[in-house]
């Protein structure tokens, strides 16, 4: 096959690039510094606009590309980067990242020369009438807004819930873990000077103006993984699987690659605006994450000086907030002056003078050490358990669950990311900013429980509250907004049934679409008789089923329709009802309280509270009279959707994939209606749902918002029958052959081989890419 050839700046020595026919590059260097620089380069020539976008809302630079109306979203972006001493961030990851990040940023660069000296840029600049700017290697961990955070929206939801209604009302909203928990409004915080849109900054931070709906909504972002032990498996090698759940987007997420130098031989997945791996193996441990939600937000609540309301309350005395001004960049205008405040605590997100307050928030992913995911530079190359355990100390945020597997047998799950040591106080609601209640620094990582070769040979996580029953919630508090167990509940009962995995079946258990809570519900319509019809008809397609939500099936329209449109909020006003004529809620307030107890994540929300309801007492037989009419209802939705008769109805029907592509968004903000025919994917149907281990998440009109559109399978030790996939393409170039290559693959629930050794990475090249240094000028 023909070889492409590039001259590359900064290079000392020639880089093999071996690209297979799934699009994943294998990358062969004689230096590391030589490796990071052509993964830098690499990633450009596959993620070009991509990067620069991720860059440019990182940054605060989309107004000097796309116009004033981004101004706010710049401000509000530059509130959040770090800004402490650079020297203490790099340090702060371990020995060595600041140079790898050199090296990957001299390869981005190197493309950027290139493809502009060359006119060859991506159609997307084209599009928006823009070019790639280039990068400094502090970009990488400057930006802090495109990671995953918790709790900052569920602290206001609940102070917002708390300020309007009783905590009865409350309970109704969202579950929290463990059960006995029980909120405590902090002393001296005043709820009523809490508005409504306090997030309002935040959410123009951390949510992309281009997203499908804002703003981002936890237990979307979820993930599973587990490990198993050679006793549970059929090779007797341990297995290590890993399916990230983040937005289904175009193009992807993340990245696939292999990075291959004296010292380093990794492979797997990471996001291509950072440097080396942080899901995959290197031939000595398989690593993989899943979100461990720690509480690393608070919004603290000031009473400001009546003279200067940028003064604040801080223990006897009146405090300064700190104003930073820059000038935004606007294409086709002047430059806009911004005024960025920040106390003590952090960046101020809202002021209200004529109540003397202001709110601020503090998040241990502002610190050093903590941009999301950039720790994975120490551990990627960890030779042993001990080492890899030994790295996580290092690593910041997001929270996660890091499972590990070695060929030798071992086995094991840490917790890891700072957690901040609240004395007193458990970070449910905003607190008063006036001293009292402040971080004590964070948690030792012993401090938190961990696994290695437990006992019954696998330990899989889902986000769900996995500390133990003894675990001191009181003394150090991680979080109480645990993600539902219903995925963790479904891995676990498959995963102890069989000592006979395989890479396959981890596959199939990843796009497994058995729905725990419909399990739960469906005996409840065991008995129950209508002469209506419509209920008839559903009560006989839904008594027939098995609760697993596959495409094709009829019976698993009807129950999301049912459960999520029509049953949960007939369960929730009942609820509020019997509140309101208990005194709890006012009457006139109920359907108020109905729309603020619905849960924010609409068709795809955390249903336990529900759930809970479902199984309380019913000494009146009211629940089959809602069960009844609630199901009526839903037949009637279907039938509008689908058409009569459930012989034509189908999930997938109205559950489906269908990617679009950030510059669809702008183009149209720019009152462009007809974008480009690459702006958009699919559709194809899709099972599942946010309960399920397959994970897919909705949005209101049924299209797949958020799920694993990565999953790997290592099989640990014989690294060549490892699995993988990555939707839509590795490439996110649309005249690229990767752009979309493995999107039906996907949608179908496959995997394609991650091959690692030479021999089989050339039997599976179809790309030749040499890269050699420049000629000096």
């Amino acid at each position: 096959m023909d070889v492409t050839r590039y001259e590359v700046p900064g290079l000392e020595q020639p880089v093999e690039i071996l690209v297979d026919r799934w699009g994943v590059p294998h990358l062969y260097a004689a230096s590391r510094a030589d490796l990071f620089l052509a993964q830098g380069f690499n990633a450009a020539r596959e993620r070009l606009f991509q990067l620069d976008l991720w860059r440019r809302r990182g940054l605060g630079l989309l107004a000097e590309v796309f116009g004033e109306q981004y101004v706010e979203h710049d401000r509000a972006a530059r509130l959040f980067l770090y800004r402490g001493e650079m020297a203490e961030e790099w340090v702060a990851y371990g020995p060595g990242t600041e140079e790898m990040a050199r090296s990957f940023v001299a390869g981005l660069n190197a493309y950027v020369a290139h493809t502009l000296a060359a006119g060859s840029l991506p159609p997307e600049f084209a599009a928006l009438g823009h070019t790639p700017s280039y990068w400094h290697h502090d970009d990488l961990a400057r930006i802090r807004t495109h990671g995953l955070f918790y709790n900052l929206r569920e602290e206001v939801a609940r102070a917002r819930t708390l300020r309007d209604f009783r905590p009865e009302v409350e309970e109704l909203r969202k579950a929290r873990e463990p059960a006995d928990h029980r909120l405590r409004v902090p002393e001296g915080l005043d709820l009523e000077v809490i508005p409504d849109d306090v997030l309002r900054v935040y959410d123009l931070a951390t949510t992309p103006p281009w997203a499908d709906q804002a703003p981002p909504r936890q237990g979307l972002d979820g993930s599973n993984n587990w490990v198993l032990a050679p006793s549970r498996t059929a090779t007797g090698r341990p297995l290590l699987a890993n399916d990230p759940h983040r937005a289904v987007t175009l193009p992807s997420l993340r990245y696939l690659a292999h990075l291959s130098a004296p010292g380093l031989d990794v492979i797997g997945a990471g996001e291509p605006a950072l440097p080396g791996i942080s899901i995959g193996h290197n031939g000595r441990i398989a690593f993989g994450l899943t979100i461990f939600p720690i509480d690393q937000e608070d919004l603290y609540v000031y009473r400001t000086d009546p003279e200067d309301p940028h003064s604040y309350a801080y223990g006897d005395g009146w405090e300064p907030m700190t104003c930073v001004t820059e000038d935004i960049p606007v294409r086709d205008a002047e430059p806009v002056r911004a005024r960025m405040w920040f106390t003590r605590h952090g960046p101020v997100i809202c002021e209200r003078p004529e109540r003397q307050a202001a709110f601020a928030v503090r998040a241990a992913w502002l610190g050093p050490g903590m941009a999301p995911y950039l720790g994975s530079a120490s551990y990627m190359g960890a030779e042993s358990p001990d080492a890899f355990l030994a790295a996580m100390r290092r690593w910041g945020a997001p929270g996660e669950n890091q499972v590990y597997a070695a060929p030798d047998g071992t086995i094991g799950w840490r917790p890891a990311g700072r957690v901040p040591r609240r004395r007193g106080w458990d970070g449910t609601l905003p607190v008063p900013g006036d001293g009292r209640y402040e971080w004590d620094g964070f948690l030792d990582a012993d401090e938190l429980p961990a696994e290695r070769d437990p006992e019954q040979g696998w330990f899989a996580t889902a986000n769900q509250h996995n500390l133990p029953p003894d675990y001191p919630h009181t003394k150090r508090p991680v979080t109480h907004d645990w993600y539902a167990p219903f995925r963790h509940q479904r891995c676990a009962e498959a995963l102890a049934a069989r000592h006979d995995w395989t890479a396959e079946d981890c596959v199939r258990l990843q796009t497994d679409y058995v729905s725990l809570p419909a399990r739960r519900v469906l005996p409840l319509l065991s008995g129950l008789e209508s002469t209506d019809p419509r209920v008839r008809t559903g009560l006989a397609l839904l008594r027939d089923w098995d609760g697993e939500l596959r495409a094709d099936s009829a019976a698993a329209a009807l129950f999301e329709v049912w459960f999520r449109r029509h049953l949960r909020p007939a369960l929730l006003r009942r609820a509020l009802l019997r509140r309101a004529l208990s005194g709890l809620v006012p009457a006139e307030r109920l359907d108020e309280a109905l729309a603020r107890v619905l849960p924010v994540e609409g068709d795809s929300g955390d249903p336990r509270v529900e759930l809970r309801l479902l199984g309380e007492p019913d000494p009146d037989g009211e629940r089959a009279e809602l069960l009844i009419a609630s199901l009526s209802e839903a037949v009637s939705a279907v039938t509008e959707l689908l058409g009569e008769g459930p012989d034509g109805w189908s999930w997938g029907a109205l559950h489906r994939a269908e990617l679009r592509h950030p510059v669809a968004r702008l183009l149209a903000r720019q009152g462009v209606t007809e974008p480009p025919d690459w702006c958009g994917l699919g559709p194809l149907p899709r099972g599942g749902s946010g309960d399920t281990v397959g994970a897919a998440a909705y949005l209101p009109d049924f299209r797949q918002n958020a799920g694993a559109s990565f999953r790997m399978v290592v099989d640990v030790g014989a690294w060549d029958n490892s699995l993988a996939m990555n939707s839509p393409g590795q490439s996110g170039d649309p005249r690229s052959p990767h752009y979309a290559d493995l999107f039906e693959d996907w949608a179908a629930d496959g995997a394609f081989p991650l091959v690692y050794s030479r021999p089989r990475v050339e039997a599976e090249t179809v790309q030749r890419l040499a890269l050699s240094p420049a000629a000096a000028p």
